[in-house]
């Protein structure tokens, strides 16, 4: 049986590696999905005892739960899996904003049920704060609805220091999503010391760096999508994170697994990080994202992957 840990606070057991779903059905962030093979994976992973899903509203937009609720359906795995999901976006028009409102977050609840088909959602995010709304006051109609069984807990995620805390005035956000990993560490200053705090579990997203953290890429690879901007895609900073992680081959091959392995589980030993989400497009990714678990790190491995990374 694979092992399972509580998500902060709430009554949600989830293995440590979940799986981020934006590859399935997300036909607005990668061009040529497969619909059938993103399937595939969300199964995959069902079977393996990954029962942890992320997935999201603009996931397609709204395609990815759908495919996600029709595997749920189809393997009748319901009470197996954890399904994540973000709400926020509101198409106005050609144009996208972002609404915290009460009304508009219960609605969106509504509509996520729909699409997976299910009756209840265990972890529902806020997935943008807007500028409008209190976000005491948005998180209090995430509470009705958990009050009324449609939710099982609260998350928020790319909220700002100041945007949780008020969030959290009455102690209802459960979980945090944000961006964190190796080369990008803000989240040890303030907000993961809060967050360990208050209980709240951080679920980080972007893990491996668009893949530069894989340790699969050299130095004369050129991209020609979303990374080309990326600041640690740029010149002289992609080579010398491409130095960094070098460093890590060493441990990697010393436990038998991969670099990617190798940062996944440093991660699992910051505090209030219980579960990392990395995604995946194919089945066979889902199965070696598992190999994580088989990684025991020790605490002066922990640091020097920490310091290399400073």
């Amino acid at each position: 049986m694979a092992q399972k840990t509580k998500l902060g606070k709430t009554d949600l057991l989830v293995n440590p590696i979940g799986l981020g779903t934006n590859a399935v059905g997300g036909h607005n962030l990668y061009p040529d999905l497969n619909e059938q093979a993103g399937k595939d994976l969300v199964k995959r992973a069902l079977e393996i005892g990954i029962n942890f899903l992320d997935t999201a509203f603009i996931y397609g937009p709204e395609r990815s739960e759908e495919l996600v609720g029709e595997v749920i359906k189809e393997t009748g795995s319901r009470d197996q899996a954890v399904i994540a999901t973000k709400g926020a976006h509101k198409f106005v028009g050609k144009d996208v904003v972002f609404d915290n409102s009460p009304a508009f977050l219960k609605d969106a609840v509504e509509g996520s049920l729909k699409r997976l088909q299910t009756d209840y959602i265990d972890l529902f995010y806020i997935h943008f704060p807007d500028e409008e709304t209190p976000k005491d006051e948005a998180v209090g109609a995430l509470k009705e609805l958990k009050d009324q069984g449609k939710i099982r807990a609260i998350g928020v995620s790319n909220f700002s220091m100041e945007q949780l805390k008020q969030a959290n005035k009455d102690g209802y956000v459960d979980v945090f999503q944000g961006e964190y990993n190796l080369l990008q560490r803000d989240a040890e200053k303030e907000l993961l010391p809060y967050l360990e705090e208050k209980g709240i579990s951080f679920v980080p997203y972007f893990p491996l760096a668009s893949g530069l953290l894989a340790g699969k890429y050299s130095k004369d690879m050129k991209f020609d999508d979303l990374r080309k901007d990326m600041p640690h895609f740029q010149g002289e900073n992609f080579v010398k994170n491409l130095e960094k992680v070098d460093q890590l081959r060493g441990i990697a091959e010393a436990k038998g697994v991969e670099v990617a392995h190798v940062v996944l589980a440093w991660y699992l030993k910051q505090p209030a990080i219980d579960s990392i989400i990395p995604g995946a497009k194919r089945a066979d990714q889902v199965s070696n994202n598992l190999k994580t678990l088989e990684v025991r790190l020790t605490d002066q491995e922990v640091q020097e992957i920490s310091r290399i990374f400073s």
